[in-house]
């Protein structure tokens, strides 16, 4: 089990210039990140528009960072990459997520009482379209979340200390928490397929909070712990 806490400096690498430009709208940016031919990271343009869906986003390009392993990142357009702090992965082996003892460990240490297992794919969850766009939308919550992916991919992106966008890749086996209060959001990837474990301390909340949500405490909470880590 590898335990990455110290997210501080990830290695900046050529990274694909996806065509974000798509027909088929939302789905458009879940295909976009997938590697073929390349532009340096230095030479992306600036922006200031939060991304949107189907939208070109020239803020988000692949980055890797094999010391980060398992969470693969893509960074923002300008300057050094600044990952996300304050949350927590680790790689488990997800074909024995039923029977795990590292699991297991992990969830009586760290109290995740409660779980499910929630699928994402046109076949398996009511309402796909509509799910899947209210994921997208920037929020935060008011306790952690922590995701589990038992088969498929897709991504998280985060919002790092400068508010720049910070995708997350997350494969079969990786297992995130996000803090509370951090802004963020989830989508697929062009498999249009996850199977993840969701956990959660005591009964579990799902309310999001639509970006802007700064007038809420966990958002505070966090700001102030960002302040104090800089």
């Amino acid at each position: 089990m590898q335990n990455l806490i110290s997210l501080t400096s990830p290695q900046q690498v050529s990274a694909p210039a996806p065509n974000l430009c798509d027909p088929e709208g939302h789905s458009s940016l879940r295909r976009a990140f997938l590697p073929p031919s390349c532009l340096p990271l230095s030479s992306c343009a600036p922006c200031s528009a939060t991304p949107t869906l189907g939208a070109p986003d020239p803020c988000l390009r692949p980055a890797l960072c094999s010391s980060l392993c398992p969470a693969r990142f893509s960074s923002p357009c300008l300057g050094a990459p600044s990952p996300p702090l304050s949350h927590i992965c680790w790689k488990l082996d997800a074909d024995k997520y039923e029977n795990d003892p590292e699991l297991e460990k992990i969830r009586k240490e760290r109290n995740y009482s409660w779980m499910d297992i929630i699928t994402i794919c046109k076949d398996k969850l009511p309402n796909y379209e509509e799910k899947i766009k209210m994921f997208y939308e920037e929020h935060l919550h008011l306790d952690d979340e922590i995701r589990y992916i038992l088969d498929g991919s897709g991504y998280f992106d985060v919002r790092d200390k400068e508010d720049k966008w910070v995708r997350i890749s997350m494969e079969k086996g990786d297992m995130i928490t996000l803090p509370a209060g951090i802004y963020h959001r989830f989508t697929l990837d062009e498999k249009n397929y996850v199977k993840a474990m969701r956990l959660f301390v005591g009964d579990p909340v799902w309310t999001p909070y639509n970006r802007p949500a700064d007038h809420l405490e966990a958002r505070g909470q966090y700001v102030q712990f960002l302040a104090q880590t800089a």
